[in-house]
């Protein structure tokens, strides 16, 4: 059908329409009891909330919250209605990925449909996108300041992103999709981690288009390929590189007695120019595949760099700023969540277990006069024989 791509567009609108009214009817006047009055007043004045915080959630907040012409009473209202927004956007991108997954059933091009197929597609799209809206769950955090109407729209764009690069034949063409599904990605980590979960499916997806012959072991592989890719981000991306810029700042204060911050500085340059010449040597090689990897890297990267406002604002040292992340040292136990410890989730402890004793472990930092000084040490628990198990998930 000649007209399917101008209905898609429509009735996809026509469900974001659907689904912006009735957030927008039914949204919170002031603050709901719970992290929400946080995000609103972190929000209104840019500061600094719970570990890991919400940088890019934030700035949209701060953005919205101009709309009150300076009205403190109408501030929360504004902010409430970035989850309305977002969450309206995350039913319009959900439709046109069943629209897309329902044609790739039917296993013909929007060009190819007729008539009864193309009502078909809208309608079996039009009825999940609004089955979706008026879900208890998704329908409470579309209306109120909380971080899940946000990051639902990043899930949602990015897998749609996913199912429109599988389209495009052209591979050039086809890598910008990658690049801008890698952006999304990085912008989502400054909402929340949810998003990230949908990589395995995206790796999956680029295996089907990639090879001609789809077998259970190439798809196994595909998938632990998206768990690996996962797992990069979010073990090393996301806390390791505060990290290691964590211990060159320890290195060059404490032991070559630098100023404060000079070797987290030297540690930024040194990362930067690293994946500048990678990007750069992948080019000049005519390497394809590194080249857009390297891309999708630093498209992750400058997403990321949402982050930056915590440590910015904190040095301003606003009257909400938890933790004090102002120096690198507390902006990594800032983004590692350090605050809330840690609990075993493959090897561990039963929950009847009893501790037998302790030993010193890793030094804990503050910064002092002069260099950085241990202020405390945490400690390593040791468990008697048999009070361990695989996967103890009862354990408290």
């Amino acid at each position: 059908m000649k007209n399917f791509s101008r209905l898609n567009n429509i009735f996809g609108w026509i469900s974001f329409g659907i689904a912006a009214i009735t957030y927008g009817i039914t949204v919170e006047p002031t603050s709901s009891f719970w992290d929400c009055g946080e995000f609103i007043a972190t929000a209104y004045k840019l500061q600094v909330p719970h570990p890991p915080g919400a940088p890019f959630f934030l700035l949209i907040g701060r953005l919205f919250s101009l709309f009150a012409g300076g009205d403190v009473t109408k501030v929360a209202y504004f902010i409430n209605m970035v989850s309305v927004l977002t969450s309206a956007f995350s039913i319009l991108f959900l439709f046109w990925t069943i629209s897309l997954i329902a044609r790739k059933i039917i296993g013909k091009l929007a060009e190819e449909l007729d008539t009864t197929e193309t009502f078909t597609v809208l309608g079996a799209s039009l009825i999940g996108a609004l089955t979706y809206t008026f879900t208890d769950s998704f329908w409470f955090s579309a209306v109120e300041a909380e971080v899940y109407g946000m990051s639902s729209f990043f899930t949602a764009i990015v897998v749609w992103a996913a199912f429109r690069w599988e389209l495009v034949k052209d591979e050039a063409t086809a890598n910008r999709w990658i690049l801008f599904i890698a952006y999304l990605t990085g912008l989502s980590i400054g909402v929340h981690l949810l998003n990230l979960v949908t990589i395995p499916a995206i790796a999956l997806i680029y295996y089907f288009k990639k090879y001609q012959t789809i077998t259970v072991k190439g798809g196994l592989i595909a998938f632990a390929a998206g768990l690996f890719i996962l797992g990069f981000i979010y073990g090393f991306i996301i806390p390791g590189i505060p990290t290691i810029a964590q211990k060159f700042e320890l290195l060059f204060v404490n032991s070559f007695g630098m100023p404060f911050n000079f070797g987290g500085i030297f540690f930024i340059i040194t990362f930067v120019s690293a994946i500048v010449f990678g990007v750069y040597y992948t080019h000049k090689k005519g390497y394809v595949f590194g080249n857009t990897a390297m891309l999708s890297l630093t498209f992750l990267l400058i997403g990321y760099c949402s982050y930056l406002m915590i440590l910015v604002r904190s040095n301003f040292n606003p009257p909400i700023n938890e933790n004090d992340p102002s120096n690198l040292l507390n902006y990594t136990y800032y983004l590692k969540r350090e605050q809330y410890g840690s609990r075993s989730l493959s090897y561990g402890p039963i929950y009847t277990a009893q501790a037998t004793g302790a030993k010193q472990g890793k030094a804990l930092y503050m910064k002092g006069e002069k260099k950085y000084e241990i202020y405390k040490y945490e400690n390593d628990y040791e468990w008697a024989p048999g009070a361990q198990m695989l996967f103890p998930r009862v354990w408290s």
